[in-house]
């Protein structure tokens, strides 16, 4: 039987584990809003009980990978639990290094708490003024040295509460005029991606979870970064690390079927198959994995296995509910200041 399902972090529909739509086993799962009770004084304990539930029934062998977009800013999930929050950009322009390892920090110390293991954070793209790209604030800074600073002080801080981060949205969406999840955006001078791509070269190793945006450059055309080896495993500027593609279901790869879709992204180096939005397209996902030969995604699944081996496991016991108050307070604190 395949077990090339296990290669798949997607989405599902279900605010609890007895309702969560989930089309296959997948290794991993990323939660939405869609997934979490906005009510602040219910949601955080439901979430919880959720994603204990899911390990249950699925992480009996190795740990789910249990991830959320939580950056902060515009991409916060836990907004309606928490408010409003700083993007990056702000952190970084008003308060430096210790904000924003500080803030890494309490994100993580909250996700742990709900049972997240990934935090697919921090973006590590150069700001460039244009939101409608949809990054925007979410980038700290035009300079990829100081790009890198805040994003390696947020990275420290997250990881430092046993939370994994993943550094996105390689080699760089710096500079596009397109949002990736509508089309496939255009980089067509090479200096730039160049640029873009440096700011990841100090903060990634093998060991780094590395998500891959749906990025058309002169390295990769006609593919998207995102499917071309040279672009990823392959890559010219030495980056090393785990690497997933961005959501397989967004508008930047929908030109390809998803037979290629899955056969580019692993023979791009690949361990994961990020796929979020719609059971439709997570069955596609899995059906086009499976159909493969299993020797092309062996190399794969060893890897993506490796990478949940450590990870913890939450424990079932229900959410500590003074310490979570505590942990809002803080983070509310914390915006005041800025």
């Amino acid at each position: 039987m395949s077990t090339a399902h296990q290669l798949l972090w997607t989405g599902f529909r279900g605010l609890d584990a007895s309702t969560a739509d989930l089309v296959c086993a997948p290794g991993g799962l990323v939660l939405f809003a869609r997934n979490l009770d906005p009510d602040p004084d219910l949601g955080p304990a439901r979430c919880r009980a959720l994603i204990a539930g899911l390990q249950a029934r699925l992480g009996t062998d190795l740990p789910l990978a249990v991830a959320l977009d939580q950056e902060g800013g515009p991409v916060s999930r836990l907004r309606p639990w928490v408010g409003d929050t700083p993007p990056l950009r702000r952190i970084w322009d008003r308060s430096g290094v210790p904000a924003c390892a500080a803030w890494g920090r309490l994100w993580g110390e909250g996700l742990r708490m709900l049972g997240f293991n990934v935090d697919f954070a921090p973006v590590v793209d150069l700001w460039d003024g244009h939101p409608e790209a949809g990054i925007g604030d979410r980038a700290a800074s035009p300079s990829p040295a100081e790009a890198a600073a805040a994003a390696g002080a947020f990275l420290h801080g997250l990881e430092s509460t046993g939370v994994r981060g993943c550094l996105k949205h390689f080699p760089g969406l710096g500079g596009t005029a397109l949002d990736s999840h509508k089309g496939l955006p255009e980089l067509a001078e090479a200096a730039r991606v160049d640029r873009n791509a440096s700011a990841f070269v100090p903060l990634a190793h093998p060991d780094r979870l590395v998500m891959v945006a749906h990025l058309r450059t002169p390295h990769s055309d006609p593919l998207p970064a995102s499917l071309h080896r040279g672009s990823v495993a392959d890559n010219p500027w030495g980056v090393k690390g785990r690497f997933l593609p961005d959501d397989l279901e967004m508008g930047g790869c929908a030109d390809w079927s998803w037979a290629d879709r899955v056969r580019l992204a692993l023979e791009a180096g690949h361990e994961w198959l990020l796929v979020c939005q719609t059971p439709e397209g997570t069955r596609a996902c899995a059906e086009a994995a499976a159909a493969l030969d299993p020797t092309a995604t062996a190399r794969a699944l060893e890897a993506s296995r490796a990478m949940r081996r450590p990870l913890p496991s939450p424990d079932p016991a229900p959410l500590e509910e003074a310490a979570w108050r505590d942990w809002v307070a803080r983070v509310r604190t914390a915006t005041e200041t800025l």
